[in-house]
């Protein structure tokens, strides 16, 4: 039985400068179509998982209506889907409602990821957000009286027209809410997106340096405020029981993701893994809608990983967090031998300063964590 399930709502109020994710504008007739065949896909996959972690992703899930979210919850009610250790809304600041917060909390969810980016008006209109710094301030406030306390905020930086001075008010002001976990990503230019569109044009330039040192700010300042780094770009406070070496805030369903777990996907362009196979939904909401309703998986291909391919894959991904690869964990998941594998890849990422190699473990250094991507290349055999 799978114990992580996404769900993908792919709509917005308005696509962000930067996003790349597959989502699209609000049409009252489209999301109720969405939301039926939602309905139908939670309770034809059910017998197929048991939650441990659930994840409503998007795109802006909050954009529903309280009608919609409570057939939702009917459904999983309906489904056996009631044991959720970790349940997880992805929410915009200006679709946070204090009926909506009270929805959430009496049907089980209990951790909210609030998208932020930054608290910064210029910077927030740069992005194409659609929300203020003042209901950054105001939907937080919600949650907690909503009784959340396990919030989750989004930043970027790196953004173009940010200064070190910005990131460094943004960080002090942030820290100042006292939010349980923070998600902070460096702007990734993405190809079909407005904002990799004027990067190409030269409207600005892209500062490597800038944003590595706008990483170390981070860094040093959210560990000077007790939160613990478990990923590249998470951080958690603790509330000292840590099971598995991670933060007790942190995000359990993403952890999966990283060691190579398997999830359900449900809804248009979510992606999903299952017994070595990897699939992907339809990333076309009409598309999802016409293959549910007529009794097909809505699925845009797959495909079956050989044991070597999977097993490279987790090893990758794994260095993405603090902790690095444990050699025993990875051999008893896998069935393979990280250093008898990949010992030639490990020496040269301990070799060029990327990687230290310890007892029980590899990880990434300091240094190797800005270059995490090239790093878990150097892991992946096809």
């Amino acid at each position: 039985m799978v114990s992580s399930v996404y769900i993908h709502v792919p709509f917005c109020a308005k696509k962000c400068e930067y996003c790349a994710f597959y989502s699209e504008g609000t049409d009252g007739a489209r999301i109720e179509r969405y939301v039926a065949a939602l309905l139908i896909d939670i309770r034809r996959q059910a017998i197929q998982a048991q939650p441990r972690t659930v994840f409503f992703g998007g795109g802006t899930p909050s954009l529903l209506t309280l009608g919609q979210w409570a057939r939702i919850f009917d459904a999983f009610q309906e489904v056996g889907w009631t044991s959720v250790s970790e349940f997880t809304v992805e929410c915009n600041p200006a679709t946070v409602s204090a009926a909506k917060a009270a929805l959430f909390r009496e049907n089980g969810v209990n951790r909210i990821s609030m998208g932020v980016q930054s608290l910064d008006e210029g910077l927030l209109d740069r992005l194409g957000r659609v929300h203020s710094r003042e209901m950054v301030f105001r939907s937080f406030q919600t949650l907690r009286e909503a009784g959340f306390d396990n919030i989750n905020l989004d930043l970027m930086f790196a953004i173009p027209g940010q200064t070190k001075e910005i990131w460094q008010q943004t960080l002090d002001e942030i820290l100042e809410f006292g939010s349980e976990h923070l998600s902070c990503y460096e702007v990734i230019y993405e190809e079909d997106t407005p904002l990799y569109d004027q990067m190409k044009a030269g409207e600005f330039d892209v500062d490597e340096a800038l944003a590595s040192e706008m990483y170390e700010m981070l860094v040093r300042s959210l560990d000077l405020k007790g939160y613990r780094q478990y990923e590249i770009a998470n951080f958690a406070r603790s509330d000292g029981n840590d099971p598995n070496g991670f933060p007790s805030y942190a995000c359990r369903h993403n952890i999966n993701y990283w060691v190579g777990g398997d999830y359900l996907a449900l809804g248009p362009a979510a992606a999903g893994h299952q017994d070595g196979q990897r699939y992907q939904n339809w990333s076309n909401t009409e598309l999802y809608c016409e293959a549910i309703q007529a009794g097909r998986l809505p699925r845009d291909g797959g495909e079956c990983l050989e044991p070597l391919a999977k097993a490279s894959e987790t090893a990758a991904f794994s260095l993405r967090m603090n902790r690095g690869i444990h050699f025993l964990e990875f051999q008893a998941k896998t069935g393979f031998d990280l250093q008898e594998h990949w010992g030639a890849e490990l020496d040269r990422l301990v070799g060029c300063g990327w990687g230290e190699r310890c007892e029980e473990t590899f990880r990434l250094t300091r240094t190797g964590f800005r270059f995490a991507d090239a790093a878990g290349a150097e892991l992946l055999k096809v």
